[in-house]
């Protein structure tokens, strides 16, 4: 995932595709966790995560970073951090919505545009993360239940599934 020589991945969805992409159904060992995505603001980004997503990427791999009052780390195929595709993407930090708050899904990544699959979802507000990793999802405010498997995440915890809906439903 870290290696800074690899291709740059652009995605040229069009409005209809990128309409597709709304939601994430994480299925973890401890229960569900639906995330709203932001095609409008991050569209490469949502498109490459749905993509792999949908290739069945992320199926069977863990929350290899967990860390109490911070964000739970997943997306890695080696379940170490060091793994990712074989490219990298840009980061879309400047759209809109580029606040990191309990519940938001952020790009991983080892310096500008070198992120590829490797996401985390925050515990808690994380400021100082604003406009440096890509934020392009999060879990809904009234959603208790997803913030309550959120919550109860631990190192280790399986990502059985990420699917990708248009609706919750």
């Amino acid at each position: 995932m870290f290696g800074f020589s690899k291709e740059l991945k652009e995605y040229d969805l069009s409005q209809e595709e990128l309409d597709k992409l709304q939601y994430a159904k994480f299925t973890t060992s401890k229960g569900i966790i639906w995330v709203k995505l932001a095609p409008e603001n991050t569209p490469n980004t949502v498109a490459n995560f749905a993509h792999l997503a949908n290739d069945g990427f992320y199926d069977g791999l863990n929350f290899h970073r967990v860390i109490a009052g911070f964000m739970a780390q997943g997306g890695c195929p080696q379940k170490t951090g060091t793994g990712g595709p074989d490219w990298a993407i840009e980061c879309e930090t400047q759209s809109e919505g580029q606040v990191h708050k309990k519940g938001s899904l952020s790009m991983a990544h080892a310096g500008p545009n070198t992120g590829g699959s490797q996401f985390f979802i925050c515990f808690v507000p994380c400021p100082h993360l604003d406009r440096g990793h890509t934020v392009f999802g999060g879990i809904e405010a009234n959603d208790t239940e997803s913030f309550e498997v959120l919550d109860s995440i631990t190192q280790g915890d399986d990502i059985e599934k990420i699917e990708i809906f248009e609706t919750k439903e």
